[in-house]
């Protein structure tokens, strides 16, 4: 069974003073301990390798820094593609020489010189009145168009799923056509910009707007509610999104071996044996997000959403336009 943390300090203090054991791996991790402990407690049960799980609800990256070269941490587990690459660029990881990772993860969906593996993906569409509009596809630039104005509902620009998504945006068209699609977005926003994705939902049963973006893993938790948001997820309909000559924007959940692992060889076969296709499928249907293996075909968002073609934009990219995405919401007062 795995070692569930109740103190992470108590942990980290254990793992550091303890000699790595030959059959044990350590995961430092930002997820939700529901999520990831299925899938870990897999692995132990099929590998006989114990997982030390830390859980923390951020400051990842510094706690490694700090550790230095006696840090315990093999892997490290995160769930937004800038947060890994700016541990990347940190120099705290190593690369992820895998066969494995080779054939299953496309480039696009990692690190410049495997420097991270995205494990799942989210993907960020548009969602619709599934009473009031009547299509069944559409391009992100049509959310700037002013047919929809004072229909269209989104979080705060500066929400870190609004921002890459934006980063994206930028990555592929420039900052003067990006400041011209964030200045019709905001002109077309039946109300100010945020709340949560959940919310644009509600506001689109409500008759408030009629059309927004939301994560996908929101639709499938909403479509299980037992309460008053089910009603917001019978009012929907997701359209298939893409960008322009694209693919669906997504964000990930991913992985990288730390500089300093200790125990390297578990952390690869961690890091594999997440990407199978039994651990993709319980990793996945825990938070209705598309699993990254392309032979998982059941997965609950699959059944639900249908398949998910990711955009071919390096990842990487996305993360290094994220600082400059942040300036232009700002710039064009998106949140005001």
């Amino acid at each position: 069974m795995i070692d569930k943390t109740i103190s992470v300090l108590a942990l980290a203090s254990c793992l550091l003073a303890t000699p790595a054991l030959a059959q044990s791996v350590n995961l430092y991790t930002t997820r939700e301990p529901a999520l990831l402990n299925p899938v870990l407690e897999a692995f132990t049960k099929d590998t006989g390798i114990k997982v030390n799980a830390v859980f923390l609800k951020d400051g990842l990256q510094q706690r490694v820094q700090a550790e230095g070269a006696n840090s315990p941490a093999d892997v490290m587990l995160v769930v937004d593609v800038g947060e890994i690459n700016a541990a990347a660029d940190a120099g705290i990881t190593q690369p992820v020489k895998s066969a494995v990772v080779d054939k299953t993860v496309p480039a696009a969906l990692r690190g410049s010189g495997d420097s991270w593996v995205t494990l799942t993906q989210r993907a960020r569409v548009v969602v619709v009145s599934k009473d009031r509009v009547k299509q069944d596809a559409i391009s992100y630039d049509e959310l700037a168009d002013p047919k929809w104005k004072g229909k269209f509902c989104i979080r705060a620009g500066q929400h870190p799923y609004n921002n890459a998504f934006f980063a994206a945006y930028l990555a592929r068209n420039g900052a003067e056509k990006t400041e011209t699609y964030l200045k019709a977005l905001k002109a077309n926003a039946a109300r100010k910009p945020g709340g949560g994705d959940r919310d644009v939902a509600r506001d689109i049963q409500s008759g408030l707007c009629d059309i927004a973006i939301i994560n996908t893993y929101y639709i499938g938790l909403m479509s299980q509610a037992t309460n008053e948001q089910k009603g917001w997820y019978e009012a929907i309909k997701p359209l298939k999104t893409s960008f322009t000559g694209g693919g669906t924007h997504v964000n990930v959940s991913a992985a990288a071996i730390a500089k300093n692992a200790p125990n390297r060889d578990n952390a690869v076969k961690l890091i594999e044996y997440m990407l199978g296709e039994k651990a993709q499928t319980l990793y996945a249907d825990g938070n209705f997000e598309f699993p990254v293996n392309p032979d998982v075909k059941e997965a609950a968002a699959v059944k639900l959403l249908g398949a998910l073609t990711p955009d071919t934009l390096p990842l990487g990219d996305v993360a290094k336009n994220r600082k400059a995405a942040s300036e232009l919401v700002d710039k064009v007062g998106f949140d005001n």
